[in-house]
């Protein structure tokens, strides 16, 4: 892929796909699609110090999600921290939040930093700090979105993550600022390793990313029983959760 618009087709493949199988994968399809846009629209809008750079940063990134679904389609490895996220499609009881929290997870803790070190080479990385700031926030305002409105799927959510406080631990566990700084660390390493092959640091931060997913699927029994009754709740086909989804990222 060579600009935004591509990576949008791409990801709007990845969508009707899953929506046709009734596949929980699409729910972060659909939520990704929605931060391509939001960057595209910041690029068009000027808001970043160099335009063309954080396309190229945008295309490497995706590439990063697409290339691991497609090799996860076709039985081909990929990365632990996504493998975790892949597989928990394959459980009934995860709530759409988790399958959404699972994919940030290894995308932005992981494949966010590779992109940053990528579209750096041969530069000086700090040069690209403000604008990954930037992309880092439009994120934030995502993921602070959904969180909000994902009560449409069932009404109650909202009243038993409020009360039980649940919310507030599944977002601080994925905390975005600690996900930023954690990142931006992780491309500088990249970008300069000190001591180490390339390899052995996505190796090492992979490992890391994927603890951080047992965080977001991993609790005692009483928040189990809870998220069990959440889920038993979401009532409707993958496919009609992923429309709920596209409304309230629209």
């Amino acid at each position: 892929m060579k600009n935004i618009s591509q990576v949008l087709e791409s990801l709007d493949e990845i969508i009707n796909e899953t929506e046709k199988e009734n596949n929980v994968l699409g729910y972060f399809a659909v939520l990704y699609r929605r931060v391509t846009w939001k960057v595209k629209e910041a690029i068009e809008n000027r808001h970043f110090d160099d335009a063309e750079r954080m396309e190229k940063l945008d295309v490497v990134f995706a590439e990063r999600y697409i290339v691991a679904y497609y090799n996860y389609k076709r039985n081909l490895p990929v990365a632990r921290s996504w493998q975790k996220a892949f597989d928990l499609a394959t459980n009934f009881w995860p709530i759409t939040l988790q399958h959404l929290l699972i994919g940030m997870n290894a995308h932005i803790n992981l494949d966010l930093g590779i992109a940053a070190a990528k579209v750096s080479e041969g530069k000086n990385i700090e040069n690209l700090k403000a604008d990954f700031n930037r992309i880092n926030q439009i994120l934030a305002d995502l993921v602070e979105e959904v969180q909000h409105n994902l009560a449409t799927i069932w009404p109650p959510l909202g009243y038993i993550l409020k009360h039980t406080g649940q919310v507030d631990n599944l977002m601080t566990n994925f905390s975005m600022q600690l996900a930023r700084d954690g990142a931006w660390r992780f491309a500088k390493t990249l970008h300069a390793p000190q001591g180490k092959s390339y390899k052995d640091c996505v190796l090492e931060r992979d490992i890391a990313v994927a603890k951080v997913a047992d965080i977001i699927t991993n609790h005692p029994p009483r928040i189990r029983f809870l998220i069990g009754v959440v889920r038993l709740g979401e009532l409707g086909s993958v496919a009609s959760k992923m429309r709920k989804l596209k409304k309230i990222t629209s």
